[in-house]
């Protein structure tokens, strides 16, 4: 993952999950651990679409959502795989196998965040270090089709108490499976709801 998309991350979930629209900078650079200069640079996209307003020393969201359909563009899902084996387990079991320090993400990801799954899916993905899974699993088994797929983690996500949901739908979106899309579906509608909430709460905090 480039690192510009942390910046991405962190934007939206101060925005959908922290209810936040106003953001400096300079902040949000060292939350994801890089340069202010970086933000910039990822931000200025963001300027030309409309979905911020820049100031001297903070940005507004005003489109959340042109900025997760831009994170969904740019993103490389594929090209941050580490590690992928194909189990004879049934996902549950993958899952519970996973190491405790791994962060998942896509279809178990949006179980543990709602308690359920849309549909049945066949392959668990997580973010992680390949050790981790090789100890655990043995090597990586080149398979056309894996039901274990790790990707390479980075320590912005790992300060994450939950996944964000952002980057659940973002990898959701670029996944190609049919139940990819019926957790698309469903994600959607919560992250409406998550707007709503944040858009009230901003309109409370501005109007105070």
């Amino acid at each position: 993952m480039w690192k510009k998309e942390r910046a991405y991350r962190e934007i939206l979930f101060r925005f959908y999950e922290e209810g936040e629209h106003r953001l400096r900078l300079r902040e949000v650079a060292h939350r994801c651990g890089v340069s202010p200069g970086l933000v910039s640079h990822a931000l200025k996209p963001l300027q030309r679409m409309g979905a911020i307003q820049m100031s001297s020393r903070w940005f507004e969201v005003l489109d959340a959502l042109k900025i997760l359909m831009f994170w969904c563009n740019v993103r490389r899902l594929w090209g941050d795989i580490v590690y992928r084996n194909r189990l004879s387990l049934p996902v549950g079991d993958i899952e519970g196998l996973v190491p405790a320090k791994a962060v998942f993400t896509a279809y178990t990801a949006f179980k543990h965040r709602f308690g359920y799954a849309p549909a049945d899916y066949g392959e668990v993905i997580a973010y992680g270090e390949r050790e981790w899974f090789t100890e655990r699993f043995g090597e990586d088994q080149s398979t056309r089709h894996p039901n274990l797929i790790v990707l390479s983690v980075d320590e912005h996500l790992l300060r994450f108490s939950k996944t964000p949901l952002a980057q659940i739908y973002v990898d959701l979106w670029n996944l190609g499976t049919w139940y990819a899309r019926e957790f698309l579906a469903k994600l959607e509608k919560h992250l409406e709801e998550h707007s709503a909430r944040s858009e009230r709460s901003w309109s409370f905090g501005t109007a105070s």
